[in-house]
């Protein structure tokens, strides 16, 4: 699998060429070089970043500070770590923000895919109308990370190795292993580079 980024080119005029090989057909060897790959990403030094035009991945606090939204004009937020003890939507009231949360564990063991389409659907809706998506869940690297991965790959028809590498040089992320057999199944799904 070669990549060559797929950024939009006013997004990002001089992309460095890369060439990144990675077998899928193996999910457990594809895990550990997948996290291989992803160790290679940018520091986190933010709380949240911009890894597509207008979509941000951030942690809790990106999600809680009004002020910051505003500024950056966000319009819709998707929250990966939607609990109905905390984490509602009423801090955004008076704001024209529109909320979906989504109840997710970040365990291996916890099926994601299942949000994948519906998430997104919603990320694809807002950047269609030029709006900015937050994505976040409480540290911003598992789960938020990885339904915007499937965002990518779902609608941005990037295979999984490509929207890791297109995000992992703007924000440091890492879904659990659990989270990456899911995504590599998608990608198989999509592209069908395994068996």
């Amino acid at each position: 699998m070669s990549y060559t980024t797929k950024l939009p080119a006013s997004w990002n005029d001089e992309p460095p060429p890369r060439k990144v090989e990675i077998d899928l057909s193996s999910p457990g060897l594809a895990v550990v070089e997948l996290e291989r790959l992803l160790f290679t990403g940018k520091a986190i030094m933010s709380h949240a970043d911009e890894v597509w035009p207008r979509l941000y991945i951030g942690d809790q606090h990106s999600a809680e500070n009004t002020a910051d939204l505003s500024k950056h004009q966000i319009t819709h937020i998707l929250n990966a770590a939607h609990s109905k003890r905390g984490g509602q939507p009423g801090i955004y009231r008076g704001m024209k923000i529109t909320y979906k949360g989504i109840e997710a564990h970040d365990s291996c063991g916890f099926d994601m895919s299942v949000n994948f389409a519906t998430a997104a659907d919603f990320i694809h809706r807002a950047l269609s109308r030029g709006d900015k998506v937050l994505v976040h869940c409480h540290v911003g690297v598992s789960r938020s990370a990885t339904l915007v991965l499937a965002y990518l790959m779902l609608k941005q028809n990037l295979t999984l190795v490509e929207a890791i590498c297109a995000v992992k040089d703007k924000r440091g992320v890492s879904p659990n292993r659990g989270f990456l057999r899911q995504l590599i199944e998608l990608d198989g799904q999509l592209f069908g580079t395994h068996p």
